[in-house]
């Protein structure tokens, strides 16, 4: 069971992080819109537009990144002092109620919105010569699709600390420093840490 848990916190992270390049993208978009506005004097009608996409496919592929990582923002001022099962219970009850039916009905709705929006080939009507945007909708059923699965993993990481009284490890934790093996990496032992205090001038010393 933790292996998968595992599995979708790295698909998550993979996505987010492949979805993160569209911040380079989009810098460099800005930054040629405005030399071509006010250096070449000849400014683009779809980059406002593209720029609205490019953003708006961020921020919703990062969703279930952000999900996996615990990023999403929180009222934990008194959640940090509750224990680990008491907090589990809290995140469940809330994933259950407001969550899942939530996310369910964006990933639902964005099928069907997606769809129309698909089969009469949408172009943007904020701008003249506006770009398609049929794909950009096709990204709500998918960023919602993504966002159930790696909800699915947190409720089932609150059941089993729950059942456990701990949180279960995420998927970053594997990427920490282990001090232990990294003694082992570099050939060094505690007596050879300790052997460096020679070397240090004891505290209150002068010169």
């Amino acid at each position: 069971m933790q292996r998968l848990l595992l599995t979708i916190d790295k698909i998550s992270t993979f996505v987010g992080q492949a979805f993160s390049w569209l911040i380079v993208a989009l810098t460099l978009m800005i930054s040629w819109e405005v030399f071509s506005r006010y250096a070449l004097d000849h400014p683009h009608s779809w980059a406002f537009d593209v720029m609205i996409i490019m953003y708006g496919t961020l921020f919703m592929m990062a969703g279930a990144y952000t999900l996996a990582k615990s990023g999403h923002v929180r009222g934990d001022v008194l959640y940090g002092f509750f224990q680990p099962r008491t907090q589990a219970t809290i995140d469940l009850v809330l994933y259950v109620l407001f969550f899942v039916p939530g996310v369910f009905a964006l990933t639902y709705a964005g099928y069907y919105f997606a769809a129309e929006s698909l089969a009469i080939r949408e172009t943007s009507n904020i701008t003249a010569e506006g770009p398609p945007i049929y794909p950009f909708k096709m990204v709500l059923p998918l960023a919602g699709a993504f966002l159930l699965a790696q909800g699915i993993v947190e409720i089932i990481r609150c059941a089993i600390c729950i059942r456990n009284g701990e949180w279960p490890s995420r998927e970053e934790d594997e990427q920490e420093v282990d001090v232990d093996k990294l003694k082992e990496m570099v050939h060094v032992k505690d007596e050879d840490i300790a052997r460096l205090d020679t070397f240090v001038a004891p505290q209150g010393s002068t010169k």
